[in-house]
């Protein structure tokens, strides 16, 4: 069914709509069965229990630091574990702009995503300078983790040997006698200068796709100007 159907409308507009409307349902499904893929990889890759840095839950608050493992990050044991490696520390000493509007995006949808996983933003950045760029941000909402110090970020290639970081997601499990595994891993970097990975994460994309000019060279910023 298709909706929004005007009744000047070409017949020429109506068999590109239909046309559209026909590769979007093929989309759709094939969105799908990616999916159903993803959740039949198996459960076999066990992954050591990383030692990060956490600060308190009030984001205003700088300390005191914590110790955690990365099995400290399943809250709840049943649930997986969800992480954004967010680009921030080693050679980035800056933020990533998309890393910060992904975020920003994490940041709204935490309560919800909480239903069903565990969620955590992983950077290298030191865990202070860190809580100072998500205190600027709002990001009230999330469990902010460093790990600076481990080999976290270059076990799982999101950092290369020269420090440089990479933006994605990695998702773990805990089984019951407390083995973690990994479960899958994505990047924004599909291939080389090709960078559509994580388009999914923000409706900024998919929105801008909407329009007539698609979203073209666009790249966001870290700030917009407010006046």
């Amino acid at each position: 069914m298709l909706y929004g159907i005007l009744s000047n409308e070409s017949e020429q507009y109506r068999k590109a709509r239909a046309e559209l409307h026909r590769a979007e349902m093929a989309l759709r499904d094939q969105r799908e069965r990616v999916a159903e893929l993803r959740r039949l990889l198996p459960l076999d890759t066990p992954v050591e229990d990383y030692l990060f840095h956490e600060g308190p839950v009030d984001l205003a608050l700088d300390g005191p630091v914590s110790e955690i493992r990365l099995s400290e990050l399943f809250e709840d044991p049943a649930k997986p574990l969800l992480i954004y490696q967010y680009m921030f520390g080693g050679a980035q000493k800056d933020s990533c702009p998309m890393c910060a509007m992904w975020t920003d995006g994490f940041n709204a949808a935490a309560p919800h995503l909480k239903q069903r996983l565990n969620f955590a933003i992983v950077a290298q950045g030191e865990i202070t300078e860190f809580r100072a760029w998500a205190r600027s941000r709002g990001w009230g909402n999330l469990r902010l983790v460093s790990s600076a110090g481990s080999s976290f970020k270059t076990d799982l290639r999101f950092q290369t040997a020269e420090e440089e970081q990479l933006p994605g997601v990695s998702v773990f499990v805990r089984s019951e006698d407390g083995l973690l595994s990994h479960f899958y891993s994505a990047s924004a970097i599909m291939a080389e200068n090709e960078y559509r990975g994580l388009d999914l994460f923000t409706p900024v994309w998919n929105l801008l796709d909407l329009t007539p000019e698609g979203r073209g060279d666009w790249l966001p910023s870290v700030r917009y100007d407010q006046s």
